[in-house]
């Protein structure tokens, strides 16, 4: 059976999920159909500008993404203190972005009489955006909307594109958030759609290697990937908001693990460890198993077991699920 979003999505729990959309269709979301032989490849564009631009808009930072050929993947970051410190203005603003407001906002940005009244009354409207502002439920469901309206337009037809609801798994620990990262940056490697993780089209990992190649000192914030949330180092006092790795760290970590993947090589990742795996003391063939099969082993709460039973009594659930997979691989 289902389970409705507040069973699935608590801030206090973990602020990182990891979510999925697939195409219900034949024809593919994007990359080329078989049978009609017709290229949507530049719906993957499309889709990669909308994620990002919308991580503008909302108060949610986009950790990873890839765009696959029928589904896309991202792991995205809830930020509640970047939508506290909104004003008034700003989430009026923001919410203007993507929806038309009404009647009483958009009189709000342009009349000078507007009364006090009005204002109490346009502030229980503000409080309702800024929530749905830092919503995952309402970020995918913008973006899936979003594409949808322009893959039905373009194929000249209408009905569902997508299927009934977005996949997502809460991230409670670094183990889950570090092996999930991985496994969705190692998407098109393991579809054999690129041979390198740098070769990745469409995903963040070939962003953030873009711009590690040309910056000073890749592992600062301020020297990264603008779109995307930072690498912030190792956790430690008073630590800025960001991933708590090293970049450097992680890019070596995915780019030995996508070679290690691949048909030709062994899998294994070679006895000299990234320093990432080492701090979060996750074994070579635990790493593996989750960075090729993360959907697949883990269900929607994925984290140390302690973590596990923290986020099922917040959440008001009975069952840990995937408590095994969980013990044995991030225990």
């Amino acid at each position: 059976m289902t389970k409705a979003r507040s069973q699935q999505i608590c801030l206090e729990a973990t602020p990182y999920y990891h979510c999925v959309s697939r195409c219900v269709r034949k024809a593919y979301l994007c990359g080329v159909d078989f049978t009609t032989k017709q290229s949507y490849e530049h719906r993957r564009t499309w889709l990669e500008e909308e994620i990002l631009k919308q991580a503008q808009v909302f108060a949610i930072d986009v950790a990873a993404y890839a765009v696959m050929s029928n589904h896309y993947h991202v792991v995205l970051h809830i930020n509640k203190e970047k939508a506290d410190n909104w004003s008034l203005d700003d989430v009026i603003e923001k919410w203007h972005t993507l929806y038309k407001g009404n009647p009483l906002s958009q009189r709000y940005l342009t009349d000078p009489n507007f009364s006090e009244s009005e204002l109490i009354k346009l502030t229980e409207f503000v409080e309702k955006w800024r929530e749905r502002l830092m919503d995952i439920s309402w970020f995918m469901r913008r973006l899936n909307e979003f594409i949808s309206h322009q893959a039905n337009y373009e194929d000249n037809c209408t009905g569902r594109f997508w299927e009934g609801r977005f996949k997502s798994q809460a991230l409670l620990d670094e183990k889950a958030l570090a092996a999930c990262l991985a496994y969705v940056d190692l998407n098109p490697v393991r579809a054999k759609m690129a041979k390198t993780p740098e070769q990745s089209e469409h995903t963040s990992f070939k962003a953030r290697a873009k711009k590690a190649k040309t910056a000073h000192s890749p592992n600062h914030p301020n020297q990264q990937e603008k779109s995307l949330m930072p690498f912030v180092g190792n956790p430690r006092q008073d630590m800025p908001q960001g991933l708590p790795f090293k970049l450097t760290d992680y890019l070596e970590l995915v780019e030995m693990t996508g070679r290690v993947i691949r048909e030709d090589k062994r899998g294994y990742i070679e006895k000299h460890q990234p320093p990432i795996l080492q701090r979060l003391g996750i074994e070579p063939e635990s790493w593996l198993k989750m960075t090729t099969s993360f959907e697949k082993t883990f269900k929607d709460l994925v984290g140390n077991p302690t973590l596990m039973d923290t986020a099922v009594a917040l959440l008001d659930r009975k069952r840990r699920p995937g408590i095994k997979n969980c013990k044995a691989l991030l225990g």
